[in-house]
């Protein structure tokens, strides 16, 4: 009987200290390990399949004043699924490609399949294999895309970028654009898809604006019509980006690719106010920005009536303008002049996939370190934007969208490993954060 109650009694004891124990486990948990210190307003999102569902939050989007919302368009925002209430910042440009296309969606593939160029000298030509990639396991690539080789005219494909684009907290996509039957030369006319790519940066909270890419013809009267059309169609839309500057004027922006192919003094009848066809003062007025690409062209963008370079290229020391050493003094000039200075980095570049004998441009990712270096030398020069290139040029090497390992019997892809398929987007945010930070404290 004895033995019995000091078993009881041992068992009691272990008990009460298993229970002594968890309370004094459950006061150490602080508020920030359960869901009490959500930021207010903020609702826990329904999971679907192990997913948050993004579409079922609902709040107004923000267009400016003035903004029609599109027609017949959802009006429901998705909240970005990283960062302080799915923060986006507007002086984040990202350059954006819709020149992708597959065999269920457009009949053949489109892009995927690129052509290895030859090199300009027959010599060296002579040297390279030729011919095409073959989708869908040989890409023209050195990365493969965590969606497959996809097309731009797929709607899954279209919410995923955007919602991958507001994970990385840029708030505006620069759409690569041609005009209507018009394409680069390994793609198809894709100008149609605009409205569905302007509804969904608007269903994200994003911004849009237009990266004019050179085409046969192009010149100052046929972008001066490029952009009348533009305006025309889509200047309403709730999605389209608009500049505001200092003095609280609000106008769209334009960059021009390769704008150097035009003489300034073309370029200045349509940008300066006493240009033969101007359009300055007119309601279709904007703000342009010209490539710069040699250091010479500093002074004809200035003479063009241009208001701002940028420099797009992810290759330091490709170009005197890709090159970090040179941005303080370009940013000098265009301070001097007026003009906005728009830095673009990338996260590394590599297109030997479809320019094999282009390996001396090549700048390994180095795990990220690359493009902190590229980032930090953009916020050394304070600019007013920053532009990443890109979200999906794949076939420079320079995506920060999502990639996955992938090796073939005879191709091994490089990836982000090892890091995650995230990686890229999580340092843009970052720093997009810490630019916005530093902004503030140089305007203190």
């Amino acid at each position: 009987m004895a033995r019995l109650r000091r078993k009881a009694c041992i068992a009691l004891f272990l008990f009460t200290l298993f229970i002594f124990g968890t309370l004094m486990g459950l006061r150490t948990l602080k508020p920030s390990d359960g869901f009490s210190d959500l930021a207010p307003g903020l609702v826990l999102l329904p999971m679907i399949a192990g997913k948050m569902d993004r579409r079922s939050v609902s709040r107004d989007a923000t267009a400016s004043p003035g903004q029609a919302r599109p027609a017949g368009s959802n009006t429901k925002v998705v909240l970005s699924n990283s960062g302080p209430e799915g923060t986006i910042f507007y002086d984040v440009h990202i350059f954006y490609y819709t020149w992708y296309g597959t065999p269920h969606m457009d009949g053949k593939y489109i892009h995927w399949d690129h052509i290895l160029v030859p090199h300009w000298d027959p010599k060296i030509a002579s040297s390279y294999p030729r011919g095409r990639h073959m989708p869908p396991e040989d890409i023209g690539s050195s990365f493969y895309p965590e969606l497959n080789p996809y097309s731009s005219r797929d709607p899954d494909v279209l919410e995923s970028h955007m919602e991958q684009i507001g994970a990385s907290a840029a708030g505006v996509l620069v759409l690569s654009w041609y005009p209507p039957g018009l394409a680069d030369d390994n793609g198809e006319p894709a100008e149609d898809l605009v409205p569905a790519v302007l509804d969904a940066a608007y269903r994200h909270n994003l911004k849009v604006a237009f990266h004019i890419q050179p085409y046969r013809g192009r010149n100052d009267q046929s972008v001066h019509d490029n952009i009348k059309y533009i305006i025309d169609r889509y200047g309403d839309h709730g999605a389209f980006y608009k500049f505001t500057s200092s003095t609280g004027k609000s106008l769209p922006l334009f960059y021009i690719y390769d704008s150097y192919l035009t003489p300034p003094e073309s370029w200045s009848e349509f940008l300066t106010p006493t240009g033969s066809h101007s359009v300055r003062g007119s309601a279709y007025d904007s703000i342009f920005i010209a490539l710069i690409v040699e250091e010479r062209h500093k002074h004809d963008i200035l003479a063009g009536g241009f208001d701002g370079m940028y420099t797009y290229f992810a290759s330091n020391g490709f170009s005197f303008g890709s090159s970090h050493q040179n941005w303080k003094a370009i940013k000098a000039f265009c301070d001097g002049n007026n003009l906005l200075f728009i830095p673009s980095v990338g996260p590394g570049y590599i297109d030997t996939s479809i320019r094999p004998w282009n390996n001396h441009n090549t700048r390994n990712r180095v795990n990220g370190r690359y493009y902190e270096t590229a980032l930090q030398a953009a916020l050394n020069v304070r600019p007013e934007i920053v532009t990443i290139t890109s979200f999906n040029e794949w076939h420079e090497g320079t995506q920060i969208e999502r990639a996955m390992p992938k090796k073939t019997v005879t191709r091994v892809y490089l990836d982000y490993q090892p890091h995650g398929p995230d990686h890229y987007l999580e340092l843009t945010r970052r720093w997009a954060e810490e630019f916005n930070k530093e902004k503030e404290q140089w305007l203190m």
